[in-house]
């Protein structure tokens, strides 16, 4: 096992054995879960998650899965503004952009974002060279090779989590090579990406496989579709089924995770912690 070493993001920094929370910000109108997507209420939502527990504020300008197309420009435009305004009124929050494209990230680096969250794969290799030439962090996430908002169709691997492991590895070798720091690369299993529920499932239960190779892992499991398939629950009724699932990675060495409830999954992390810690 490689020792794990501490993230560096921003102004901030988390040892081996800290959670951070990174709170789900809107800007998408078509959201599955929250669509209070308005300027003011996003930036409202960032100074109630930071009030919660959340370090990390992710925000994002274009709904993960399929829908009406929002161009480069239409992203920017919801995105931007808001990291500028984040920035201005909490100067230590760490701010995340939830994109996969390289001109986005231009833009959103030089309005203050500290984190590039990428949860397709490297769709535009250039954005490792954005988070490079600003000095932001990276997220190298398992996408199975989709394009960006499209649905998995009886997706396949021989190894789930091996695939999981090798390509978000490759990756984040691969983004340290364009000059990305490595104390600022994390890796992202990528739940409900490019995976059906039973592949989520396994990824969750061999999660300690991925935080072996000493990369920090950060999930991203807030009321996903797997938890709802698995229980039999809508999108808004798998708050119990996320605090289940976030304890479990926790405990299996996850160190970033994104979420909608900062509240709750502050108050679970922290049981895990002190559990685990006495043990």
């Amino acid at each position: 096992m490689v020792e794990q070493r501490t993230l560096r993001l921003g102004t901030s920094q988390w040892t081996p054995g800290e959670f951070a929370i990174m709170a789900v910000i809107n800007r998408t109108p078509d959201s599955f879960f929250k669509r209070d997507s308005g300027f003011g209420a996003a930036l409202h939502s960032v100074g109630r998650a930071v009030a919660d527990g959340a370090g990390i504020v992710d925000i994002g300008g274009v709904k993960a899965g399929p829908g009406d197309e929002v161009t480069p420009a239409q992203e920017i435009d919801r995105v931007a503004g808001l990291v500028a305004a984040v920035r201005e009124q909490h100067p230590d929050v760490v701010i995340s952009v939830d994109t996969w494209r390289a001109e986005v990230g231009e833009v959103v680096a030089q309005a203050g974002a500290d984190l590039l969250n990428d949860a397709w794969g490297g769709a535009d290799p250039a954005l490792a060279s954005v988070a490079a030439r600003y000095g932001t962090g990276l997220v190298c996430a398992h996408a199975g090779g989709l394009p960006p908002r499209t649905r998995p169709h009886r997706p396949a691997y021989a190894d789930a989590m091996a695939e999981v492991i090798d390509y978000t590895t490759q990756e984040a070798e691969r983004a340290v090579g364009a000059g990305v720091s490595h104390q600022s690369v994390l890796v992202d299993p990528a739940h409900d990406f490019g995976k059906n529920t039973w592949q989520s499932l396994e990824v969750t239960r061999r999660l300690g496989s991925l935080v072996e190779t000493g990369w920090p892992v950060l999930v991203a499991v807030s009321h996903k579709d797997f938890i709802g398939e698995t229980l039999g629950l809508p999108v808004h009724e798998r708050g119990d089924g996320t605090i289940a699932v976030l304890a479990i990675c926790a405990w299996l060495g996850a160190r970033v995770f994104r979420v909608h409830d900062v509240r709750a999954a502050r108050a679970a992390l922290d049981a895990v912690g002190q559990l685990r810690g006495g043990l």
